[in-house]
């Protein structure tokens, strides 16, 4: 039972043993204020649904308010229930470029013809995510949910960063690290001759450069 429940719980039962005590507040009512309030309070305390328990909760008011016991009793302030938008995706990719200082059509680039913009997309080598992070890779730059859009986005755009960064700004160079490893590219001085590392980069070049 949540506190400002349990509290106006606590309130209504102190209500209860001065109605006890006293004759029915409202002579004027047909039935008796103290077995209205009984009924009430039974029912507020079986109430599961959230919804169930503000309706309950209000018509105990309005019996407060209608005997003349409000004064002196805090009313039962139900916390606001807000619908938070997620943070865009565009809006995540807009800040990790400004934070790695690349360009954000790059990171747009990447994530087109890695993923498709499809958060929870799993490649058959285990790439997961909307950048296609291998999980150790995701695990090396402190990632701890490779599905989250703004851990994965963050964490590609810095992987990428740390490439154009060992490439002196070299766009293909980097895209080839960014598929299949800097280690292929620096044991082939260049893109590797795999036909899919050179098809990615042809891809995410066109895409970027269009």
């Amino acid at each position: 039972m949540e506190i400002p429940q349990l509290k106006l719980m606590m309130d209504l039962q102190a209500i209860n043993g001065m109605s006890r005590s006293k004759p029915a507040i409202n002579q004027t009512n047909s039935i008796p204020f103290q077995g209205i309030l009984e009924e009430a309070m039974y029912s507020l305390s079986k109430q599961n649904n959230f919804q169930n328990k503000i309706g309950a909760v209000h018509l105990l008011q309005s019996l407060l308010n209608h005997n003349g016991l409000v004064s002196g009793i805090e009313r039962y302030q139900p916390a606001k229930i807000t619908n938070k938008v997620p943070k865009s995706l565009d809006e995540i990719i807009s800040r990790a470029a400004d934070v790695y200082k690349i360009p954000k059509k790059l990171i747009q680039s990447i994530i087109q013809h890695e993923s498709n913009y499809n958060p929870t997309a799993v490649s058959q080598a285990g790439a997961s995510g909307l950048m296609q992070l291998m999980p150790a890779t995701a695990k090396g730059l402190g990632v701890t949910d490779i599905f989250d859009p703004e851990q994965n986005v963050f964490a590609g755009a810095k992987y990428i960063k740390q490439m154009l960064d060992k490439y002196n700004g070299n766009i293909d160079l980097a895209l080839a690290a960014y598929n299949s490893g800097p280690g292929n590219v620096d044991k082939y001085g260049g893109i590797p001759p795999f036909p899919e590392t050179r098809n990615y980069v042809q891809k995410v070049s066109n895409s970027y450069y269009a």
